[in-house]
């Protein structure tokens, strides 16, 4: 493997460098994006109980925005339960774009790393070609053995970019498809907790009026 990396030249340097930044990145990816860290299955039966037992409070709320993704826009909306309806959904529309923007960090890098390896490959091609008409100049092609090491530096090159670039589209359109899937499931999820906010604080209201109106009934009493 290093006599291969060796013949490729000096642009198989670069080459190896985005390999190993792009297995970290879709391995780093794959970690951070498991539906299990991102959507944990029982943070809403813990946010029911927090609100039952009234421990809604700003210790509980920092708990439960460090939790996940998805505890950041709920933290959000708890933080803003007592609002109107259109400024708890502004609360969590604005942490759900912050929290999409982490859920697609480093995706950039990786789809750069995608585009940029075959050309470098196409680069080494060509300086691989220059070499070979560079040694046709000036020795003619009584000389195999010239000709051979630029042709082998040209397609070294070219199919060591290739051989990284596929892989890591092919990780970018992955990743990027479970980064969509998972902004879905997270506005699914908010948008029901949104409702229930609502419709538990309008219970509340209406037993509140309903208490009042029948003391004052039986103040006319």
């Amino acid at each position: 493997m290093l006599e291969i990396v060796q013949a490729g030249g000096w642009l198989m340097l670069p080459i190896v460098v985005c390999s190993i930044v792009a297995a970290a990145i879709i391995l780093e990816r794959l970690w951070s994006l498991q539906p299990k860290r991102v959507l944990p299955v029982n943070l809403g039966v813990q946010v029911k109980e927090w609100a039952q037992n009234d421990q809604l409070d700003p210790a509980h709320l920092q708990q439960l925005h460090e939790s996940s993704p998805l505890g950041q826009m709920l933290a959000a909306g708890l933080a803003n339960r007592h609002a109107s309806r259109d400024l708890i959904k502004e609360s969590i529309e604005d942490t759900g774009r912050h929290t999409v923007h982490e859920l697609e960090r480093y995706l950039s890098p990786l789809g750069t790393i995608a585009a940029i390896t075959p050309l470098m490959g196409l680069l080494g091609t060509v300086i691989g070609m220059i070499k070979v008409f560079a040694a046709i100049t000036e020795s003619g092609v009584g000389n195999p053995g010239v000709l051979a090491e630029g042709i082998s530096e040209a397609l070294i090159t070219t199919a060591a970019g290739l051989c990284v670039a596929i892989p890591a589209l092919i990780g970018y359109r992955y990743l990027r498809a479970r980064v969509d899937a998972l902004v879905v499931q997270m506005e699914k999820e908010t948008i029901k907790f949104l409702e229930a906010v609502v419709a538990y604080r309008n219970a509340g209201e209406n037993e509140a009026l309903s208490s009042e109106i029948a003391e004052a009934a039986k103040r006319r009493a």
